[in-house]
């Protein structure tokens, strides 16, 4: 197989997840940038179609169940993801917890609203971005080799049909996953099996979405809830998750998803129309950014997942508007996702848990319960203030969670199983 001629632009992307579709939309909103997505062909390599979540600020602009601007999880900007509409299946405006005894708490978020959007929808939003941009292009290859060459960096590829195609750039960005996560002190696995059920009857509030129902048997190790984004009173994403440190059989996660619609939801008659399922390391590793000088990670692979949540979309959306404002600016260097006091307090959440201190399902129903959600928000998604987050940790189990912070510097990092590949879907 003989090279194939080179191709040059200011930025080639590779992978056409969340990661590297919301930076291309975020680039092609600059005049004169050429942009290149590096997409794997039709086949097994193309992951199955994933759900994102992630909360923001900014009204509804019509449609079916609130489709909207949509593309933030919260960080205090009403601009989110502006554009993104019509990628945004549903929202909600309420948000509701279970805790173990049962009881709901049900809170109001505003301004900020919970949405939807489903992998497809956003690929297809922005593919027609790219097709309608003069500086954007889409390549359906596999990337083989990625290397620094002068004025930039290389990628050779593979298309389905034999040729060798050569990208040259400036700047590289990589969203794919990574062979094996950076050594850590405590990773977890976030890891679900979700059905979009549809039910004889009306079964849903479709103002309410239920972020966690602790009122599913709890695990050994770690901690288990229900999810429940309702679509119409009668259609809703209904998961079974647990944060843990290894995953399920499909066979059970089918058991646990039976019961938890069956004996806690008591939905009735009920079909399943489409299942997805997926594994999220929750981590303290440090992932490196730069892997070149040229070559950048973004996405799960550049750390952009909040490990003590799981949700990555929302600091996508903030990460690929800075990545696009430095290279405007003329700056080489990539911002990380999160800031270092919100990643040091993930790190003492994961051992808390990790070493059963705490009692997550108290731990997370006592966060809704005694904490302002618009704030509690706020404070999920690293906007909050150092004064805001004390008041937030003396409502914690102050004891547990300061022995854990004690202990964590000391912690020797040491590598974890590699935990598959997944999307989060919050």
């Amino acid at each position: 197989m003989s090279p194939g001629p080179v191709d040059t632009s200011d930025v080639v992307i590779l992978g056409g997840g969340a990661a590297g579709l919301s930076l291309a939309y975020r680039l092609l909103e600059t005049d004169g940038a050429t942009v290149t997505v590096v997409e794997p062909p039709d086949g097994p390599a193309r992951p199955a179609e994933r759900t994102w979540c992630y909360w923001d600020q900014g009204g509804d602009q019509g449609g079916d169940q609130g489709w909207d601007q949509g593309g933030d999880q919260g960080d205090g900007h009403s601009e989110g993801g502006a554009g993104f509409g019509e990628a945004v299946t549903a929202s909600w405006p309420l948000l509701r917890v279970h805790g173990r005894d049962g009881s709901p708490l049900t809170v109001d978020p505003a301004p900020f609203r919970y949405r939807m959007v489903r992998s497809t929808a956003f690929e297809r939003l922005v593919h027609a971005r790219l097709e309608r941009s003069l500086g954007g292009r889409l390549l359906r290859a596999t990337a083989d080799t990625v290397r620094d060459v002068p004025g930039g960096a290389e990628v050779r590829c593979t298309a389905p049909d034999g040729r060798a195609p050569i990208l040259r750039a400036r700047h590289v960005f990589d969203s794919r996953p990574l062979r094996a996560l950076p050594p850590a002190r405590t990773q977890l696995l976030q890891h679900f099996r979700g059905w979009f059920v549809r039910t004889a009857g009306d079964r849903f509030d479709p103002e309410v979405a239920d972020l966690m129902d602790f009122r599913v048997p709890q695990p050994r190790h770690g901690l288990a809830f229900g999810y429940v984004l309702p679509l119409a009173p009668d259609r809703a994403l209904v998961e079974y998750t647990e944060f843990s440190r290894s995953p399920l059989t499909t066979a059970a996660y089918e058991t646990a998803l039976g019961h938890y619609a069956r004996e806690v939801l008591r939905l009735g008659e009920f079909a399943v129309e489409s299942a997805e399922q997926g594994v999220i390391p929750m981590t303290d590793a440090r992932f490196p950014r730069r892997t070149g000088t040229a070559v950048f990670r973004i996405g799960t692979a550049g750390g952009a997942t909040r490990p003590a949540t799981g949700y990555t979309f929302a600091a996508v959306q903030r990460h690929s508007r800075a990545v696009a404002a430095a290279l405007r600016e003329g700056r080489v260097t990539v911002p990380a996702p999160h800031g270092r006091r919100a990643l040091a307090m993930d790190a003492v959440l994961l051992r808390a848990l990790d070493t059963g201190r705490i009692d997550g399902p108290a731990f997370f129903t006592g966060l809704f319960r005694h904490t302002p959600a618009p704030r509690l928000l706020r404070f999920l998604d690293g906007a909050t203030t150092l004064r805001e987050e004390w008041g937030i940790g003396l409502r914690t189990p102050v004891g547990p969670m300061l022995r854990t912070a004690l202990e964590v510097p000391f912690l020797p990092r040491r590598t974890h199983p590699a935990p598959g590949t997944g999307e989060s879907p919050r």
